[in-house]
This record gives C-alpha cells, structure tokens and sequence, in this order.
C-alpha cells in the first residue's frame, strides 16, 4: 500500500497548489485596488476552484490514512 500513500501525498501537493493559486489570485485582485463590485467578481470565481482545489486535498489526505491503515 506503499503506492496508495505516495499517490495520495501527490494529490494532496497538487491540491494545495490549488489553495495557494486562489489566495494569491483574491490577493493580487485586492492588490489592484478594483472597486467592489469587480473584486466581488473574482472572488466568485475563485470560490469553486477553491472548494474543489481543497476537496482534492482532503481525498489525498484520506488516501494517505488509508494507505497507512492497510499497509
């Protein structure tokens, strides 16, 4: 099960990318000082990918426990 921890390690490592892209984007768009109705319009967008991006993280994790578990 030695495959199951580093394959959800991976994912995890991808999935925290995610996290930190969507705080920089949120960051950078505060940044360049855009009124409110246009930073309301990228956080928008940005709140699924960053539902998804720690999804992906959480099921990386949980492989990790379970690789750990079985192995």
């Amino acid at each position: 099960m030695e495959w199951l921890i580093w394959l959800g390690a991976a994912i995890s490592v991808v999935g925290l990318g995610g996290l930190f892209w969507c705080i920089w984007r949120v960051w950078s768009a505060r940044r360049a000082g855009l009124d409110d109705e246009a930073l309301r319009e990228v956080v928008r967008k940005v709140v699924p990918l960053n539902m998804g991006t720690m999804m992906l993280s959480v099921i990386g994790l949980m492989m990790v426990i379970v690789g750990i578990s079985l192995g």
